[in-house]
């Protein structure tokens, strides 16, 4: 094979890596840029209801939000919480939801996308609750 091919098909890959790396930091900071407004508008909101009505009927939660995320967590453990966060690791950065359950010494996580396609900006709140509402069985029953 020629050099003059090789080198034309590095110089390709090397074009096309870089044109891909450009599309995904527009993508990540496109959702960067969704998720703090559905954090700020939906979810945390959300998050507060729940709390103020698990308080209500004397389940001790409390809302905080970390870096970036929101998390309801209880006052006996913080091992105990359900949380959504903002995956940016994938080709499509999504909202990722995770909880953790602890049992003496034993912590049971689990963590799915909120919503299976879609952008951000459609993620509503009744995707929020229902993603609360399943996970926080496990913490009242």
């Amino acid at each position: 094979m020629e050099i003059s091919d090789v080198k034309k098909r590095v110089l390709e890959t090397i074009d096309r890596a870089k044109r891909a790396s450009a599309a995904r930091r527009a993508r990540v900071d496109e959702a960067a840029r969704e998720y703090e407004a559905f954090l700020a508008q939906i979810a945390v909101p959300i998050f507060r209801q729940i709390a103020n009505v698990l308080r209500a009927e004397g389940h001790l939660f409390n809302v905080f939000t970390p870096g970036g995320s929101v998390r309801l967590m209880s006052d006996r453990s913080a091992e105990d919480y359900i949380e959504l966060r903002l995956d940016t690791e994938g080709d499509d950065p999504r909202v990722i939801g995770h909880a953790s359950r602890s049992r003496g010494r034993r912590v049971r996580e689990s963590e799915w996308p909120l919503a299976d396609s879609g952008a951000i900006r459609d993620l509503t709140e009744d995707d929020v609750l229902r993603f609360v509402m399943k996970e926080l069985e496990q913490f009242v029953g």
